[in-house]
């Protein structure tokens, strides 16, 4: 039998958890020691050679691990957030101090100790490189801490260029400098930073603390920084994991999300046809850049935008609105609908009809909608035999008639 020889990890062992997840030994030259890792591959991983997944790192693994990978099942299922590939790192290994000595801080200047140093290279020059190298990763990174290692988890914040775009602080114990940190790294950070925070009275004398670290952040004025804070008094400390673990996602990868009744409130009610399609296609393009998931625009965003194209500048864009829905969903009858209409409000009714009678073609014939889609052929039809209306003679490529045509005049 042949031996496997792995130059860098020694596999322990392979386990499932909510989902499939491996844990294995990771030998550390900054430590000098070995840490137990967690990871989470979603199962289309494998499925899909080419997608890359949004990285989750999460300290205290061993209570924050499968509860998060729980939630991000969930939201992912939902189609709230995107599949993640999750690290849990193992902090009480060696000895219950361990978790300590990872993220202490010295009291004079609140930055990290020899021993927290190292356990900082070993993130940020280890293990992520390890991820970068070894796995398919999407630029978008989060870093998850609970209390002690939520104080930690900053000191990759304020570094010049940050480790993570999101950062989770579950209950944290801010070391007494942390707040002069942040209020000089805030107006600094030029990319999309995402910063919650959950805490309330059951975390005692730290919650002061936090409501400084919250006034200072509220306040901030750079729109790239992007925070949200939930004071929960009415929870405890245990179940208050829980809820910032879900809270934290739908803050975070809102973006992510189909457009929501606050998003199109505020962001998109205004707009103009124009910049509503553009705000459309950019909204996605930043979701494949940033969390690796090339999807297609949602029919219900779609729908979102739909009253402002029909409704502003009397309908012009509609043409442009049912090309882009043609490019993203051919099968779909929807855009030949909206280009119809374009040219059916302009009383260019043989244009019309033809995108008409095309949509109706992509309908299955035991769809119960199909009968009710005709009738736009049927009222084009009906107008175009009224003859009131002039339509161009000149004919174009695009123009020419289909036999259908004929048969139908």
């Amino acid at each position: 039998m042949k031996k496997l020889v792995l130059p860098l990890f020694v596999l322990i062992s392979s386990v499932l958890f909510a989902q499939k997840s491996k844990v294995m030994d990771f030998p550390s030259q900054e430590l000098n020691a070995s840490r137990i890792i967690k990871i989470h591959v979603p199962k289309s991983y494998k499925e899909d050679g080419d997608r890359v997944y949004p990285l989750t790192i999460i300290l205290d693994s061993e209570y924050l691990f499968d509860i998060y990978v729980a939630n991000a099942k969930l939201f992912a299922n939902k189609d709230k957030a995107p599949e993640q590939i999750i690290v849990g790192i193992t902090q009480n290994q060696s000895s219950p101090k361990e978790r300590y000595q990872d993220c202490e801080y010295d009291n004079i200047n609140s930055m990290p100790t020899a021993k927290s140093t190292a356990f900082y290279k070993f993130i940020r020059n280890e293990l992520l490189n390890y991820m970068d190298n070894n796995y398919r990763i999407s630029p978008f990174k989060t870093i998850v801490g609970n209390t002690l290692t939520a104080n930690f988890i900053n000191y990759f914040m304020i570094e010049k260029t940050p480790a993570f775009q999101a950062y989770v602080n579950l209950n944290p114990s801010y070391a007494p400098d942390i707040l002069s940190m942040l209020h000089d790294k805030i107006p600094t950070v030029e990319e999309n930073i995402f910063y919650y925070m959950i805490s309330g009275t059951y975390n005692g004398a730290r919650n002061k603390k936090v409501k400084e670290v919250d006034n200072l952040l509220k306040s901030s004025q750079n729109e790239l920084f992007n925070y949200r804070f939930d004071e929960v008094d009415n929870s405890t400390k245990e179940a208050s994991i829980g809820q910032g673990i879900a809270s934290s996602l739908a803050f975070i990868f809102d973006q992510y999300s189909a457009i929501s009744k606050e998003e199109f409130k505020n962001k998109v009610a205004r707009l103009s046809p124009p910049e509503a399609i553009e705000y459309l296609e950019k909204k996605y393009v930043e979701i494949e850049y940033l969390f690796g998931a090339n999807i297609k625009i949602r029919e219900r965003d779609i729908y979102a935008i739909e009253g402002i194209i029909l409704d502003k500048e009397d309908g012009d864009y509609l043409e442009e609105f049912g090309k882009m829905i043609n490019r993203l969903y051919p099968n779909s009858p929807i855009g030949d609908y909206y280009i119809g209409r374009y040219y059916e409000t302009g009383k260019n009714y043989k244009k019309a009809l033809k995108y008409y009678k095309n949509g109706f073609t992509k309908i299955a014939s035991d769809d119960p909608n199909k009968e009710g889609y005709y009738q736009n052929v049927e009222r084009v039809l009906a107008l175009r035999k009224r003859g009131n209306v002039e339509e161009p003679e000149e004919e174009t490529p695009e123009d020419e008639e289909t036999p259908e045509d004929n048969n139908n005049k």
